[in-house]
């Protein structure tokens, strides 16, 4: 570990700075052995400076993004418990399906874009980026008809006819969101596998302040009801497509990785398909969970009080997700990126660091959700009964932030490495096998009624996943797809 090798002066140089470090160095540094002490707290504030740096912004557009879904709900929710009830499980059983499966094959483009431009071959991003927008635009044309005859669909599953008549009412405004979102998820993580996060910011930011205004008169004055609420939702994804679309074809910042529309597309998709699907089931798998508790809940005593109660708890669970779903959409990108350029050793330390950033963030949320134990659904009823019964769900709420902050970070890791079939099965063992089922034993076998269900098993796996020897290892994902 001589000075010849140039990455010892950069650590412990008498006029070393943070901003003077950089992935190579730090690579050769952690390849040579173990690293003393003293020289940890520098190592964990450039990693933490370096992600937050990027991860920042992403959190602003994760958290935008799921707002416009969060104020559509709140507005819905004044104009009566069985408009909450019927938004909420359309929200929950229909859109969330398909958020759940559009998002997912979009972590493919993060896993495969992220290490393509670590390993500098700009040119296949565009490529890579149309091929998602192709396959997302096809399941969204599939998924329009369970939009169209969500009606059916939900009396099927045992939702009342007067719930299940809103909620189609609401789905069917929400078609043309659909399409936006398939356009919408391959875009953004383009984006952000090129470090392009300011710009989203302001996007999302700008958007969802529109969206507020336009709820508002839509809601209020226009007084277009639930539909109003849902076709508002739809223009305001699709302003936000917009503005994606043309920021990608007329900025400097793309025109390496934007060479315009290419028929290449449409060859050799089928390996990316097969990378999209395994990352679809990994993700739906963990998103559909929490979606299926919520559609039990119609099933118990009292079906709207306990839709309502849950709803407004998922909607905080959600809130604090999209949070930390914004800090591992950076933390997949940095991974990616750093496999892609060779770096293992720095990948993993940022496993260990972002792990950490994300356990302190998830005790400070669960406070937050303690200390505010009442006012969370006076946002979005006046309703006494419901309001009682988010109060007697929030100590459960607190436990299940905390878990919910820490999973989406082990995961976005996992999707950074290309490593989305291996935690599908986890996903399916804890969360189908273990955590389901006592939801449902505790909601209808007991008196505890609506429960939030948790498996801890979930969070386990995942952590010895990110943590194991894999992690130091380049699976080459992207190469694998040219």
């Amino acid at each position: 570990m001589g000075e010849e090798s140039g990455y010892r002066p950069l650590l412990i140089g008498p006029d070393s700075r943070l901003p003077d470090l950089s992935s190579g160095a730090i690579e050769e540094f952690l390849e040579h052995g173990p690293v003393p002490f003293r020289w940890w707290p520098r190592l964990v504030a450039w990693e933490s400076r370096v992600l937050w740096l990027l991860s920042g912004s992403s959190i602003i557009v994760s958290v935008a993004t799921f707002m416009l879904s969060f104020v559509t709900q709140m507005f819905s929710g004044h104009l009566g418990a069985l408009e909450l009830a019927g938004a909420s499980i359309a929200n929950v059983g229909i859109q969330g399906l398909a958020y759940g499966i559009m998002l997912g094959m979009a972590s493919a483009v993060q896993t495969v874009c992220g290490q393509a431009y670590g390993a500098k071959k700009y040119s296949s991003m565009g490529i890579i980026c149309q091929k998602a927008i192709i396959l997302h635009l096809g399941a969204a044309f599939l998924l329009t008809f369970l939009y169209w005859f969500s009606g059916p669909v939900l009396r099927g599953i045992g939702q009342s006819d007067s719930i299940a008549e809103q909620g189609q009412i609401f789905a069917r405004g929400l078609i043309p969101q659909l399409y936006a979102f398939a356009l919408s998820c391959p875009m953004q993580r383009f984006l952000q596998a090129q470090n392009i996060v300011n710009p989203l910011a302001y996007m999302s930011v700008g958007v969802f302040l529109l969206h507020i205004l336009l709820s508002w008169i839509v809601v209020y004055v226009l007084e277009y009801g639930l539909l109003g609420a849902a076709l508002t939702l739809s223009f305001s994804w699709w302003l936000f497509v917009i503005i994606n679309a043309l920021y990608i074809v007329l900025s400097p910042s793309c025109k390496e990785t934007w060479t315009g529309l290419s028929i290449s597309a449409f060859t050799g998709i089928w390996p990316y398909f097969k990378l999209t699907v395994s990352s679809a089931v990994m993700l739906c798998l963990e998103i559909w969970y929490s979606q299926g508790l919520v559609l039990i809940s119609g099933l118990l005593p009292n079906p709207t009080i306990s839709l309502d109660s849950i709803s407004i708890c998922m909607n905080y669970l959600n809130w604090d997700m999209q949070f930390m779903l914004g800090l591992s959409a950076a933390t997949s990108v940095r991974i990616g990126n750093e496999l892609g350029a060779g770096h293992p050793k720095v990948a993993k330390f940022s496993v260990i660091v972002v792990n950490a950033t994300s356990i302190i963030i998830s005790i400070i949320f669960s406070a937050i959700v303690l200390s505010f134990r009442v006012g969370l659904s006076k946002l979005f009823t006046s309703d006494t009964a419901v309001i009682d019964a988010v109060s007697d769900l929030t100590p459960l709420l607190a436990i299940s932030v905390f878990l919910n902050g820490i999973q989406p970070i082990l995961s976005g890791v996992a999707i950074g490495s290309g490593w989305q079939a291996i935690v599908a099965y986890v996903n399916l063992a804890t969360y189908y096998v273990i955590g389901l089922p006592i939801g449902c034993v505790l909601g209808f076998k007991t008196s505890l009624g609506v429960v939030v269900s948790f498996s801890p098993v979930h969070y386990l796996f995942l952590l010895w996943i990110n943590l194991s020897p894999r992690t130091s290892s380049y699976r080459g994902t992207e190469r694998s797809l040219d």
